[in-house]
């Protein structure tokens, strides 16, 4: 209980610090609707958002309509994201995943959770990044690369998988503040305290809970 309760009290001051940090961050993928916004999203696992921005460039002025999706071929389709990685996978998603949402949901971006993920290509985390910047809607808390490495670091939870690590932070940080982790703890994660060995004494939330500046091993 006492853990519980000093990390509950941590996250609320590391969710203070990086509001006020990044008070109007958003997702840096570029996009121009909902169902571009799903494929950007399916692009970057394992992906840079700059890479999958390269890519969905010239994407999204090739398949400017969602039905141009529908009518795709698989091995030009791969070619044409080939560069953002797992081409194959991602391809054999992205082209399902516009069938699923054209028979299942009309074409439309569903509003739960659990519908979202019987899309090919989505799981957890894809689809609170998802719900949250086309509905406003938030579900849970999305646990990428910089969300997981950060929990970690800052001492939020005890796991290393971020299905788990969802659950933990669930737990410490007010529903009313879900909306706050993902965007923010990114752009920090990106910009102020990177994945490479650094020393990040001195940064904003290290000055929070000194003991992050010597958790390396534990978060890689």
């Amino acid at each position: 209980m006492k853990k519980l309760a000093e990390r509950k009290a941590r996250a609320h001051r590391i969710i203070k610090k990086i509001r006020a940090l990044y008070p109007d961050s958003k997702t840096e993928l570029q996009y121009r609707n909902d169902w571009e916004l799903l494929v950007a999203v399916i692009l970057s696992a394992q992906c840079t958002d700059k890479r999958v921005n390269e890519v969905t460039r010239r994407l999204f002025r090739k398949y400017p309509k969602f039905n141009d999706y529908l009518k795709a071929k698989r091995n030009e389709f791969e070619q044409d994201i080939h560069s953002a990685g797992f081409y194959r996978s991602k391809t054999k998603n992205i082209l399902s995943a516009a069938h699923v949402l054209k028979e299942r949901f009309k074409g439309k971006i569903p509003r739960t959770i659990e519908d979202m993920v019987t899309i090919p290509g989505v799981a957890r985390k894809t689809a609170n990044v998802v719900l949250a910047n086309v509905h406003g809607i938030y579900e849970g808390i999305a646990v990428d690369t910089h969300v997981r490495r950060l929990a970690i670091r800052f001492n939020l939870t005890d796991s290393k998988n971020p299905v788990q690590i969802e659950r933990d932070l669930m737990m410490i940080i007010p529903k009313k503040d879900w909306k706050y982790v993902n965007h923010q703890m990114v752009m920090y994660g990106r910009y102020v305290c990177p994945a490479r060995v650094h020393d990040c004494s001195k940064h904003p939330l290290t000055k929070i809970f000194p003991k992050a500046a010597l958790r390396w091993p534990k978060s890689r």
